[in-house]
């Protein structure tokens, strides 16, 4: 067979050039299914072969794999460890300390400041992401809303039922 001559897939009938490595015996193209096809092809092929039938079943066979079995208990229980995807999110530095004491003053903020895994679980459940950047944004987005809460920051955007300052406030 020449290098640049072509071959019909024995699957799909469509021509593929077979692999250089293999072009005397690659009957099948590279497409997913026709890869399927091959290998369902080639076991069949095998297992119609007489000293290939009773290949997987026999005392000899059931005797090899108790023995392996024995030497490695628990093999299909075991767990793999998971593999993190991302790295936990560190702990910032407060930089301005007389905004924790004033914080800190109030209980929630005294129990939300012991535990802040609690919050980044919490703000994860509630956004539907474990990303990082998804909650750093979302946590940005909360600072600069309580921040308008605890300031009382007028809103650009509203009607009659926006919050009002008071007289000593103006």
């Amino acid at each position: 067979m020449k290098k640049n001559e072509q071959r019909k897939c024995q699957n799909c009938n469509e021509l593929f050039p077979p692999d250089p490595r293999n072009i005397n015996k690659q009957e099948y193209c590279r497409k997913p299914e026709c890869r399927k096809a091959s290998k369902a092809a080639s076991q069949k092929k095998w297992l119609t072969k007489l000293e290939n039938q009773g290949y997987f079943s026999g005392p000899d066979n059931v005797e090899r794999v108790q023995k392996w079995r024995k030497k490695n208990p628990g093999y299909s229980r075991r767990k793999k460890p998971s593999i993190a995807l991302q790295d936990h999110l560190p702990l910032q530095p407060a930089e301005n300390k007389e905004d924790i004491f004033i914080q800190s003053s109030y209980a929630l903020q005294d129990h939300l400041t012991v535990q802040p895994a609690v919050i980044i679980g919490l703000i994860s459940s509630f956004i539907g992401s474990t990303l990082q950047d998804d909650i750093a944004r979302t946590l940005l987005r909360m600072e600069q809303f309580g921040q308008e809460v605890l300031l009382f920051l007028p809103q650009n955007k509203g009607d009659k039922h926006d919050c009002k300052r008071t007289g000593s406030e103006k």
